[in-house]
């Protein structure tokens, strides 16, 4: 699962780095600003460079702060699951309400300590794998969902009471018409008629040519 760490500081990208790499987290990228960030992120919904699991978003950078590269990333669909962690300095603590507002799920104070940063990370890797097997599931419950309705949509069956004619045996549609059976039959079902005459029609219609 790869990390972004998104900092101007190449000391702070070192520190994260080896403290992550020495808990197992190999695969982690660093970007010294928001605008590279964006670029490995490709917020325009394209290919991603990097496909990332989780941010380390320091909150203060030259150009564009933490929190407004957060709020940026969080506008956009395709980013909007990955989460975001601000790494802020003590006296940064007034910015965290404003990045909890633009999406952030966590923080950690400057200087950064080992256990917290590894706990925090592991939650919110923890997370992540989560709503992607929840997005999985919620796919192939709306993928069975749509084959479900098409097999629905393409089986007609007759039920329920139909009013039929006892004379003539035309049925009365849902509009009040009459219809001749076998139209009716042929709107509400799959079926089709091969027309021909019974033994007892032949015997009414043509008694001088049925032999028994």
């Amino acid at each position: 699962m790869a990390i972004l760490i998104v900092d101007d500081s190449p000391d702070q990208h070192l520190l994260l780095r080896s403290i992550l790499t020495k808990a197992g987290h190999h695969h982690v990228v660093a970007a010294d600003s928001a605008k590279a960030a964006f670029g490995l992120l490709n917020l325009d919904g394209g290919q991603r460079s990097v496909d990332v699991d989780l941010i380390l978003m320091d909150v203060l950078m030259p150009d564009l702060d933490g929190v407004a590269a957060c709020r940026q990333i969080k506008q956009q669909m395709h980013l909007q699951d990955i989460p975001i962690i601000m790494v802020t300095a003590k006296n940064d603590l007034d910015n965290l309400k404003e990045a909890f507002s633009a999406g952030a799920m966590d923080y950690i104070n400057k200087p950064v300590k080992s256990v917290e940063l590894l706990a925090r990370v592991t939650s919110a890797l923890t997370l992540k794998t989560e709503m992607d097997r929840r997005k999985q599931r919620e796919a192939e419950l709306r993928r069975i969902n749509e084959d479900l309705q098409k097999a629905l949509r393409e089986v007609k069956v007759l039920r329920g009471l139909i009013p039929i004619c006892a004379s003539c045996k035309k049925i009365r549609n849902d509009g009040g018409f009459w219809q001749q059976i076998e139209e009716y039959i042929g709107e509400h079902s799959e079926a089709e008629f091969s027309h021909g005459l019974c033994q007892p029609c032949l015997k009414k219609l043509y008694p001088g040519v049925y032999q028994d």
